[in-house]
């Protein structure tokens, strides 16, 4: 008898929100496709639409993409008219800075996307409760040029942090540390960046302590030059430290060149890309390795091809790259190679229901670096040392599928999010 009840309960509520969602909306219903917003903010600060949780059920798609700028990130607002609103398409932008908080940069991005919406609640019912308010005295200024920018567009970033955890019979410690130099204009791109790490663990057996240590440091250096909308030439720079590949030191030095087989300025949507990499590198070795080397110089080559699409149903990316060393021109060029490929999509199948697969292969036959001398059962139980393998690969996916109510208007912070 009480289950009879129940279920005729819920039969009768769920028959009345039904019918309550089936009413009209005299708002404009917007679908927010953004995964770098605050939601809740922009829900509480753009009141006057309806956001609903299905592309389908809106008006507007509002997609929202990003990318980093030497001095932060833009942020690239596409809105897709739909339903009465089929092709009325219009496209926007926001550059927030590297010194801005998240509050100023979530508040300038909500006023952007205020500012796009305009155009289509104008021709709808709520259109007789807004106003256009100009703030007296304000002049936008122009956008700022090497010449006036008393940086010269260079944005710099320093940061550091430590850890340390204990137990009875275990403690750990962890110290890090990072610095970049960034500068990015039209034609230029330089990217500089330095970050180091120690790690030591102590294990407490009772008879013995297994103390275990792992340091890490890295200088990295990219200048690209634009070559026209769809050409960019290069240079990367590496420097680095790893106990973990049996690395004193190695430096690297690639050229490159660069094809985007679509525009740059559509990197935001979609990019095609293809590399080619010529590496000299040089290598100073901690244990004498398989190949009995404690030093040497080789010659690396590479090409990559790089898809990415960012469109209304969905996200979807693939990467192909292979690499060799050039070790002995009278050998076959291919005796030490690496191949990589990566995909993923992230697609909205049907109303509601959401898939995602991400997978990625490598075929290794390139590690020069590892010790001649076996990894002892520390080493492989801490991952102190890097371990031979000829393969290696990750498969991923989920699915997930959303009912009830389309409207995802209300905002409500208690007890947390």
């Amino acid at each position: 008898m009480r289950v009879s009840i129940l279920f005729a309960l819920f039969c009768l509520f769920g028959s009345v929100g039904g019918v309550r969602a089936q009413k009209a909306p005299a708002a404009l219903t917007v679908f927010l496709d953004c995964n770098a917003c605050d939601e809740d903010y922009i829900r509480t600060e753009i009141p006057f639409v309806d956001y609903v949780r299905d592309r389908m059920e809106a008006q507007v798609h509002l997609l929202v993409t990003t990318q980093r700028t030497g001095g932060g990130r833009e942020f690239t607002l596409t809105f897709i008219g739909r339903e009465t609103f089929a092709g009325v398409n219009d496209t926007l932008r926001y550059v927030s800075s590297n010194t801005d908080t998240a509050d100023e940069r979530r508040a300038g991005l909500t006023r952007t996307i205020k500012l796009g919406l305009v155009r289509y609640v104008a021709r709808t019912p709520m259109a007789a409760l807004l106003d256009v308010r100009f703030e007296a005295g304000a002049t936008p200024a122009g956008q700022t040029t090497p010449e006036n920018d008393p940086w010269n567009f260079w944005v710099f970033r320093v940061g550091t942090n430590g850890s340390f955890n204990a137990e009875e019979s275990t403690d750990f410690l962890r110290l890090s540390g990072n610095l970049s130099a960034n500068r990015v204009t039209e034609d230029w791109k330089i990217r500089l960046s330095a970050n180091g790490s120690y790690r030591r663990s102590n294990f407490d057996l009772g008879d013995a302590t297994i103390t275990s240590t792992n340091r890490n440091g890295n200088f990295s250096g990219l200048a690209a030059r634009s070559l026209g909308g769809q050409w960019a030439a290069g240079a990367f720079v590496s420097v680095s430290t790893s106990s973990f590949n049996n690395t004193d030191l190695s430096i690297t030095f690639a050229p490159a060149l660069e094809y985007n087989l679509f525009p740059y300025a559509e990197s935001t949507r979609r990019e095609f890309r293809l590399s080619y990499r010529l590496n000299f590198r040089a290598f100073d070795y901690e244990e004498v390795t398989v190949f009995d080397k404690t030093s040497e110089q080789l010659l690396q080559q590479a090409f990559e091809a790089a898809l990415e699409f960012r469109q209304p149903w969905g996200t979807a990316a693939a990467s192909f790259e292979v690499s060799n060393y050039l070790t002995d021109f009278r050998k076959t060029l291919f005796d030490f190679y690496r191949v990589e490929v990566f995909g993923f999509v992230e697609m909205r199948l049907v109303r509601g229901l959401s898939i995602f697969v991400r997978a990625g292969a490598s075929r290794i036959r390139d590690q020069l670096f590892l010790p001649r001398e076996e990894a002892s059962e520390e080493d492989i139980l801490l991952r102190n040392r890097r371990l031979p393998t000829s393969f290696a690969y990750n498969v991923s996916l989920g699915l997930s599928y959303t009912f009830g109510s389309i409207f995802n208007n209300v905002v409500n912070p208690r007890f947390g999010s």
